[in-house]
């Protein structure tokens, strides 16, 4: 494409490290609206944005449905209240949602943590019996020392 305003389907799947096959589909979806010369798809700055965001809220959990319902408020008349209150609503329940997944995360990494340590001392206890030195594979790392 000419255009720094505009962009092929290539240049976003080089530019996001994704396929062909999945610029189709999140269109397919809706989530994109490319224009056409003749067979070429023609993607604007909105397009790429909308791209980014699709990419990020999917890496974060959000359904494609719900990434779509996100869309669809943006580019709805923003002055609506009650809009505005379910996107709220939305919002708050997504974040306490991740708040969740992030102290079940936690409390895993706390057990993992625990586990591998216990590994580690099991290892030096072994070494030990058999009279040989510590190897540098039994010394427990500083970062398990974070989730005691």
């Amino acid at each position: 494409m000419e255009s720094k305003d505009t962009f092929s389907i290539s240049q976003l799947a080089d530019e996001f490290g994704i396929t062909l096959r999945s610029i189709r589909f999140y269109e397919d979806r809706g989530l994109l609206t490319p224009t056409r010369k003749g067979k070429v798809r023609v993607y604007s700055k909105q397009d790429r944005a909308r791209l980014k965001l699709t990419l990020r809220g999917k890496r974060l959990g959000f359904s494609l449905i719900d990434i779509s319902e996100l869309f669809e408020f943006y580019d709805s008349n923003k002055s609506n209240k009650k809009q505005q209150q379910d996107m709220l609503n939305a919002i708050k329940h997504r974040q306490q949602l991740l708040i969740q997944q992030q102290a079940d995360i936690d409390a895993v990494m706390m057990e993992l943590n625990a586990a591998e340590r216990n590994c580690y001392l099991q290892l030096a206890k072994f070494e030990q019996q058999n009279n040989k030195p510590l190897s540098k594979r039994c010394i427990i790392p500083a970062k398990l020392h974070r989730y005691r």
